[in-house]
């Protein structure tokens, strides 16, 4: 029954998408089709999940979302048919990183906003460290998806009009912490690399708290 909801809803979600939104989406074909996969993307506000999520299919993806979202019965039900991995921010979240690590083994897309939050207006926030445990700890190719457009629209759907939303893709990579002592100030600055790789996909005006897009990587070794 799972498997026949989830295409149902996902079908829906697809249909409704394409109809509100003019998805900019050529570039998602840069997304490798097999393999073990951190996709990390910016948070605007809830319409980037269903509409990448669906239209990243027929890939087997699963996100990480804060698990306040389960408090909202629909946002439950509906993440639960998708098989989101709650997880509790401010902390160590154990059984989250578990759970990520299990589904990277089976070749699945992981999905994170190391951001932590929406932003709403689009500009970029800075990017909490969970991101670079997930990373060191599996191992896995981290490819950056930056999207732009989606914070207009709620104001659109008022208007009657469309959303264009665009959508990036960069250059996949791994961090390396080539010897340096895990500290949290060395996890943010890895952190800080992963967001100015979202940023140098978007717009100069979208870039908030990451316009130095041309500082040097220190911990980012590029697979292609």
């Amino acid at each position: 029954m799972k498997p026949f909801l989830r295409s149902l809803v996902n079908g829906l979600i697809w249909i409704g998408t394409s109809l509100l939104c003019r998805i900019d989406k050529s570039e998602l074909v840069k997304v490798p089709q097999g393999g073990p996969l951190l996709l990390v993307s910016n948070h605007i506000n809830s319409l980037e999940v269903p509409l990448l999520f669906v239209h990243l299919q027929p890939r087997k993806l699963v996100g990480l979302a804060k698990i306040e979202t389960w408090d909202n019965k629909f946002m439950g039900w509906l993440f639960d048919l998708w098989d989101a991995i709650p997880l509790r921010r401010g902390e160590a979240d154990l059984a989250a990183l578990r759970r990520s690590l299990d589904y990277l083994r089976q070749g699945y897309i992981v999905a994170i906003a190391p951001e932590g939050t929406r932003s709403y207006h689009g500009r970029l926030l800075r990017a909490q460290p969970g991101v670079v445990f997930l990373a060191l700890r599996s191992g896995a190719p981290i490819l950056p998806l930056a999207h732009w457009g989606g914070e207009k629209f709620s104001r659109n759907w008022r208007r009657l009009r469309r959303t264009d939303f665009h959508v990036r893709v960069g250059r996949p990579f791994v961090l390396e912490s080539n010897g340096c002592e895990m500290t949290a100030e060395i996890r943010q600055a890895m952190a800080d690399e992963v967001m100015r790789e979202l940023a140098a996909l978007l717009p100069e005006e979208y870039r908030g708290e990451y316009r130095d897009i041309e500082r040097p990587r220190l911990y980012v070794r590029y697979l292609e």
